[in-house]
């Protein structure tokens, strides 16, 4: 099989890219698939894990209605990362190698075991005995065929108690962790509603906007805490998953949103959007319907489609994108003060002004940068029982984030924005002449 190695490759990469960690029950249908194979999930198992995998209504189509495939050579098999390399190194020496043959894979069952016509079906329930991170791959190892199949996947950890746990052990205190940054969010909103309302003589428009993300957040990480636990104690994440995604897509347009009309100066130093201000927000938010869209597919569906690979390139360009975009109202805003600043006479509001829009362009810098690249590195290189970490990490980032973005805009009697004294003018003066505020 000549297209067997590279897709191998490719779908095997793929694997690193799950990053939604529920692992609730699922039931798949698969038409006329001619893929050479197929990843279905990826799960930890302590010493108490069990897979279960159900096939049903099974049929294997060949353009030679002579051949009669061999169904020991379509099957299914749990195969740990640390085999990934050698069994690429396996079809790499010879391209004709059937995964199934390979000594480094954890055998489930093939379609041998399969009732005879018309049931076709079967189901076994396998114990996991070796604690790692799993794959469940489908192997087509015969060419030139199409599988048609119903599948029931079921995996899951023993708890001491015996009852079973459905997340992977990296992610059974997600539904905790969650729920905690739910109250801290919670308690956010009321310490802002309160500044708000002990200075609501100079609370803007904007403000409003970031009370109401604030309230998105925590109404996301609550759905999410319900979510996780419907899951790792039923399988199923009865409704939850809705709700969850319904509130992100709003929080995560809101976040945007408010960092690109902070960065114009909107509402604090004027009451209007230029043209090309309008412009980014009307990039902006189309691109991150786009992305939650892209978002729920790969939450929802999972590895076993054809396009989910494509879905997961969709959503890191479209993400890469707006998170170029919503920088270019901060620097617009500081190249504009510093225009500002050279006529106006006012040096020392100016470089107050300055500073802020610069500290807070550093902010939005260190934000993103630690939530794409650093919060993925934690995801790649923790060992699968602490994958728990990355997501602590994010959610404090994006605390601590949306804690300094708030401090530094919130609604102040005196604020650089509005009133600031006019002592120290000429050394202002001289900063702004010798700092050119470059990015």
């Amino acid at each position: 099989m000549t297209k067997l190695p590279l897709f191998v490759s490719l779908l095997l990469s793929a694997a690193s890219f799950i990053t939604r960690t529920s692992a609730e029950t699922k039931s798949l249908t698969i038409s006329d698939d001619d893929r050479p194979m197929i990843l279905f999930e990826k799960f930890g198992f302590t010493r108490s894990g069990h897979v279960s995998v159900s096939v049903s209504s099974v049929s294997v189509t060949s353009p030679s209605a002579a051949a009669i495939p061999d169904p020991s050579r379509l099957g299914f098999f749990l195969m740990s990362e640390e085999s990934l390399l050698q069994v690429l190194l396996e079809i790499q020496q010879n391209p004709s190698f059937c995964v199934l043959d390979s000594p480094h894979v954890l055998h489930l069952f093939t379609f041998h075991d399969l009732s005879p016509p018309p049931s076709s079906s079967y189901e076994h329930l396998y114990p996991v005995t070796s604690p790692n991170e799993y794959s469940l791959f489908f192997v087509n190892c015969v060419r030139d065929t199409k599988i048609s199949m119903k599948v029931r996947t079921e995996m899951y950890n023993l708890d001491p108690n015996g009852s079973k746990d459905y997340l992977p052990a990296g992610s059974t205190r997600l539904p905790e962790l969650y729920f905690l940054f739910f109250i801290g969010y919670l308690a956010f909103l009321g310490l802002w509603g309160y500044a708000c309302w002990v200075n609501k003589r100079v609370v803007h428009r904007i403000h409003v906007l970031m009370a109401a993300l604030l309230l998105m957040k925590a109404l996301n990480l609550i759905c999410a805490a319900e979510d996780k636990h419907y899951v790792k104690v039923t399988g199923t994440p009865h409704g939850w998953d809705v709700l969850f995604y319904i509130f992100q897509f709003i929080r995560v347009v809101l976040l945007f949103t408010v960092i690109v009309l902070i960065g114009t100066g909107w509402s604090f130093l004027k009451p209007f959007l230029q043209e090309k201000e309008k412009n980014v927000l009307m990039v902006v938010v189309p691109l991150q319907v786009l992305a939650n869209i892209a978002s729920v597919v790969i939450g929802e569906t999972g590895p076993f489609i054809k396009d989910w690979v494509t879905w997961n390139q969709v959503f890191l360009l479209v993400d890469i994108v707006c998170c170029c975009a919503i920088l270019f109202p901060i620097v617009w805003s500081i190249r504009s003060l510093r225009e500002t600043s050279k006529t106006d006479g006012k040096a020392a509001r100016n470089l107050a002004k300055l500073t802020l829009f610069r500290q807070f362009y550093i902010v939005v810098i260190g934000y993103l940068y630690f939530t794409r690249i650093v919060v993925f590195a934690l995801k790649s290189i923790a060992a699968y029982k602490y994958l728990w970490v990355s997501n602590a990490a994010e959610e404090i980032a994006s605390l601590v984030f949306y804690m300094v973005m708030f401090y530094m805009f919130r609604p102040v009697e005196k604020n650089e924005y509005f009133v600031l004294d006019e002592e120290d003018e000429e050394a202002a003066e001289l900063v702004l002449k010798e700092d050119d505020f470059d990015l």
